[in-house]
């Protein structure tokens, strides 16, 4: 007895057999009336074919639909874009117009790999001109600026349900940071999108939401933002890290009491740059490592007056911004090296921010605020699109779980009133 072919074996002869009928008639893969283009329309024709014949209930070249009144009337052509390009089809109609396909729905142009392909596009920074360029370039689809910027509101109305979800009961950790924005609203202004990150009680990264605010960095506005955030369930977060920003920590202290404001390394490390020539950064930063490497905050404190005795003198703004910053600077030397290792890692709220800024630079500037919160969002929407940075994180984060369940007992689960 013969044995019978896998499926996917016959499926493999079929499609040996359209290649090298494609190139003995000449016909290339992809392009204008490539083998890709017109297996899409035979696909696409044969699924609205099978679509109308289960609504009028009879196939084609029968007679019918004396019964109810409605039968075939012919057929329109119609160009739809698609992954391979603009691929015109045939789409059948009824008598009385009733018919709604569902492969290709009344007046879809295009399919939903496109939408799909530009809100990645605008993911990465890139402005509609430079979409529709590329759809042309790389496909031969002709999409319209105004079409492009159709397809990305649509993140709009999720990006609305986004922002105003319930949030777990308590964080671990909450990273807060402002990223700024150049909106041409009459003239070109710089403008601050406010940030809040969190480190979940399971060790997964949440963005907790985006809002735009009305002019330089403040921390009356951070209040603002934290408030909204605990009206949306956070009842309690135990540590908040946060750049230097004068009055931040009141802020915080208002919302959530108990929590532990911890200064972020990595602000005070650029703010300090930022007073120092660039060919002094290497060794500057040299410098201040043992500051915040330190095991104790003694130990810590000898290292700060080795660094000011060295570079007092010609950085004293260093100095100050160090002396200023000490409060907030030096919790986290109190605490187990895992949760030094959690608060203290770039990785964190930087991969973030990276993202965040590459989408901003490359856009340049911004006609609305609007229009500046949609690149934000979909730039955060396309972070970690595998899922291995989310599952490095997680591997890391049990000895970190077991010192803050340590650190900070009975506030990690809060108990229901």
């Amino acid at each position: 007895m013969a044995r019978k072919k896998p499926e996917n074996s016959t499926d493999r002869e079929l499609v040996a057999r359209l290649v090298d009928q494609a190139r003995a008639e000449g016909v290339e893969l992809v392009g204008e009336n490539g083998l890709l283009g017109r297996l899409t329309k035979l696909v696409l024709e044969s699924a609205l074919e099978g679509e109308i014949t289960d609504y009028l209930g009879y196939d084609k070249h029968q007679r019918g639909g004396s019964e109810t009144g409605n039968s075939r009337n012919g057929a329109r052509s119609k160009t739809v874009i698609t992954d391979v390009g603009p691929v015109e089809i045939t789409v059948p109609r009824d008598r009385d117009g009733s018919f709604e396909p569902k492969i290709v729905r009344k007046r879809q142009r295009r399919l939903s790999g496109v939408d799909e392909m530009v809100i990645s596009l605008a993911a990465k920074g890139l402005t509609t001109g430079e979409i529709s360029a590329h759809l042309a370039e790389v496909y031969g689809a002709e999409v319209s600026k105004q079409t492009i910027s159709t397809i990305t509101d649509k993140v709009l109305d999720g990006m609305v349900e986004w922002q105003n979800r319930p949030l777990d009961p308590v964080y671990p950790v909450i990273f807060i940071d402002a990223i700024h924005v150049k909106l041409r609203e009459g003239q070109v202004a710089n403008r601050p999108i406010y940030v809040a990150l969190a480190v979940t009680v399971d060790g997964e990264r949440d963005i907790l939401g985006l809002w735009a605010g009305d002019g330089g960095e403040g921390a009356k506005f951070w209040l603002h933002v934290l408030t909204e955030i605990k009206n949306r369930g956070v009842g309690d977060a135990l540590m908040v890290v946060c750049d230097g920003l004068k009055g931040l920590p009141q802020a915080i202290e208002t919302v959530w009491p108990q929590a532990v404001v911890q200064t972020c390394v990595v602000h005070l490390l650029r703010s300090s740059f930022r007073y120092a020539a660039r060919q002094h950064w290497d060794a500057i930063a040299k410098a201040l490592k043992p500051v915040y490497t330190a095991p104790t905050e003694a130990a810590a404190l000898e290292r700060f007056y080795e660094f000011a005795e060295l570079w007092g003198s010609k950085y004293p703004a260093i100095v100050k911004l160090w002396e200023d910053a000490w409060a907030e600077f030096v919790p986290f030397l109190n605490f187990d090296p895992e949760i030094r290792r959690v608060i203290c890692s770039t990785n964190a709220i930087e991969s973030v921010n990276a993202r965040i800024r590459r989408a901003v630079k490359a856009r340049g500037h911004f006609p609305n605020e609007q229009a500046a919160l949609k690149c934000v969002y979909m730039a955060i929407m396309s972070l970690d699109p595998t899922g291995k940075g989310r599952k490095r994180w997680i591997t890391r984060w049990k000895a970190a779980l077991n010192a803050f369940a340590i650190t900070f007992e009975g506030r990690l689960t809060p108990t229901t009133r």
